[in-house]
């Protein structure tokens, strides 16, 4: 069953951060959070492999499942799981190369959230709300969308998109699973000991709902 809370350490996000990505992960395990993923969307160099396979193990040691977006092979030599969005490797050739790992798989609309693959580990469905995490966002979903879907999911279902800790209860009453975050955990300015205290309010409200 997945965690309420998913945070996903995004390069982008960290690189106007000021802080390696690394440094992110590890303040959010240390907050506890109990699973993480590692977003980078442009060209994957060795020190972009080295660097996901630092926070790897950083997971590894807390016991805490990684997943790595987009690239079946990365998560393959990382032991980790996988999660694709529509414009990514096709399912089935994913599933090829990560037979037994847990495959994530993102949709924007009824029509991608209705054609989600049987086996996927579960739904990202969004953007809930305005995003600026994306360059070119699909159009928002909303909440009213969100629980209509949400109340015929044939798996558990993750939002994510523009969700701030203050809309997060009603996301989370509205039918989702667990929720996507990435720059709410990361705000500006931030520091270790900002992303840790962020992270613990994230997972305080989560408990609560």
């Amino acid at each position: 069953m997945l965690p309420r809370l998913y945070p996903i350490v995004d390069t982008v996000v960290a690189a106007k951060s000021g802080l390696s990505p690394v440094d992110i992960a590890a303040a959010l395990l240390e907050a506890g959070v109990t699973i993480l993923q590692y977003r980078h969307k442009g060209t994957f160099t060795r020190n972009r492999f080295e660097e996901a396979e630092t926070i790897a193990a950083l997971c590894a040691g807390r016991c805490v499942p990684y997943v790595v977006n987009d690239r079946a092979d990365i998560a393959l030599l990382l032991d980790a799981g996988l999660h694709i969005g529509q414009g990514d490797l096709p399912f089935e050739a994913a599933r090829r190369v990560l037979p037994t790992q847990p495959i994530g798989f993102s949709t924007h609309n009824q029509k991608q959230f209705e054609a989600a693959p049987e086996d996927a580990a579960y739904v990202a469905l969004g953007p809930v709300f305005t995003t600026g995490s994306k360059e070119n966002p699909d159009p928002v979903v909303g909440l009213i969308e969100l629980a209509r879907l949400a109340a015929q999911k044939s798996h558990p279902l993750v939002a994510i998109g523009g969700i701030t800790l203050e809309t997060a209860p009603s996301v989370w009453n509205a039918g989702a699973d667990s929720i996507a975050v990435i720059s709410a955990l990361v705000p500006e300015g931030a520091t270790p000991s900002i992303i840790r205290e962020a992270a613990q309010k994230w997972l305080a409200v989560a408990s609560m709902v």
